[in-house]
């Protein structure tokens, strides 16, 4: 082992003078992770916040309600609700809203909700009512956010009449046993004082159903959400696509080795294939732990990357550099020569960064490229420190597990193939 060593220290020692280590593993991910913090970073500090104006024609029951709805969304901070007099001054405002160069101190408006005259009275008479909404073209998802609102209003207006409608003929079957009279309902117009028409009874009916408190509720009672931040999504992303190509300095150096005739020389030495092995796969591991942890330190530091738990990020790292040191090692195993295997190497880190999410979170997409996403370490890694947001260490075993595997069976075949090829001259 103490030649394993000597190689390996050789080889370091090499790389930091050459800066080609530092580059790949310190300077150009660190780079990228604080350009594209300050591209996407602010988005996730950006707080959705609509400005809606409603015009309501109406002035009953159920237009008033409405407006009560929309309350709601202004007390959570979701949007700003202004009353207009008019269509026409809806409008003017929600082109306004469209217009990019328009100033802020013109009036303007992201979406408008426009209630026409009668609306209540149809809503209460069972017949069809419409409601507009009027959007701005520049404000796609704040006009889509107020079709959803509508569209939900009117389905707990549907929800209430359906009720209604079911109960009615049984409720008139009870009065009209009961003598034709209930409680809470005012004499009719037509028929014997105190008569009850279907018309009363549905109004009153109405009324109860809508102040009924809703029997089932949905919270979010989750303590915590697993998901990494921009800024420590893109910082890990970029960390573990150019491990890599840091790695690769390591594995690739024993065709170097042989390039440059020093191969033969190691050979001659009292050193065993074995222990030139190791030398290089101890030179890649040094050269990833030590660009990982920079990158960890660094953006943690300079841009406020969340990493989580100290212990659990080192397992990750340490796992990670595993799985990288296996699958390259193969490629330099099975190379004829230096720039064939640089360049397979660089193809597969490409190829594995794209499908394991590295720079967008794939499984977003789902399906067959989610699961595709898998059989890549990059998405084990990402999706390890992922659960490490609010979760336990335990958490993480399935992600460092899964690591390891690549690590370990591709590092089996490497050594196979290594064994019989170090000494080889092609």
């Amino acid at each position: 082992m103490r030649a394993a060593f000597l190689i390996a220290r050789k080889d370091l020692r090499q790389r930091l003078r050459d800066r080609s280590a530092l580059v790949y593993g310190i300077i150009a991910p660190l780079g990228l992770a604080i350009l594209f913090s300050f591209i996407f970073g602010p988005l996730d500090d950006a707080a959705f916040e609509a400005e809606y104006v409603i015009v309501d024609e109406d002035g009953g029951q159920i237009s008033e309600a409405f407006g009560e709805a929309l309350g709601g969304l202004e007390d959570d901070g979701i949007a700003v609700i202004r009353t207009v007099e008019s269509v026409e001054v809806a409008r003017e405002q929600v082109e306004t809203g469209s217009d990019a160069f328009a100033g802020d101190d013109v009036a303007s408006a992201d979406a408008a909700f426009v209630i026409p005259e009668g609306f209540s009275e149809a809503v209460l008479a069972g017949e069809a009512a419409e409601m507009t909404i009027i959007g701005a073209a520049g404000s796609e998802l704040s006009a889509q956010v107020a079709y959803s609102v509508a569209q939900g209003f009117s389905s707990e207006l549907a929800a209430v009449d359906v009720a209604v409608r079911t109960v009615l003929p049984d409720a008139m079957a009870a009065i009209a046993q009961e003598g034709g009279t209930a409680s809470g309902v005012s004499p009719g117009a037509e028929g014997a004082p105190g008569a009850v028409t279907p018309e009363m009874l549905a109004a009153l009916l109405a009324q109860e159903a809508a102040s009924t408190v809703n029997p089932i509720t949905v919270e979010d009672v989750s303590a915590s959400t697993k998901q990494l931040d921009s800024t420590t999504y893109l910082s890990a992303g970029m960390a573990v696509f150019f491990l890599f190509f840091t790695v690769a300095f390591g594995v690739s150096g024993l065709l170097e080795e042989r390039r440059l005739g020093t191969m033969q020389r190691l050979l001659a030495a009292p050193v065993s294939r074995s222990s030139i092995i190791v030398g290089k796969a101890l030179t890649s591991f040094a050269l990833g732990i030590l660009s990982m942890t920079v990158l960890v330190v660094a953006s943690t530091l300079l841009i406020g990357a969340e990493w989580g738990n100290p212990l659990g990020v080192a397992l990750l790292v340490v796992a990670a550099v595993v799985a990288a040191m296996g699958i390259l090692a193969v490629v330099a195993a099975v190379a004829k020569n230096q720039e064939q295997a640089s360049n397979f190497q660089a193809i597969i880190a490409l190829v594995l960064a794209f499908l394991g999410g590295t720079f967008f979170a794939i499984a977003q997409v789902g399906g067959f490229m989610a699961t595709l996403g898998l059989f890549t370490p990059h998405a084990w890694f990402l999706r390890g420190l992922g659960d490490l947001q609010g979760g336990e260490l335990a958490d993480i075993l399935p992600s460092v597990g899964a690591l390891l595997a690549f690590g370990l069976v591709t590092g089996g075949i490497a050594w196979f193939f290594l064994q019989r090829s170090v000494g080889r001259t092609r």
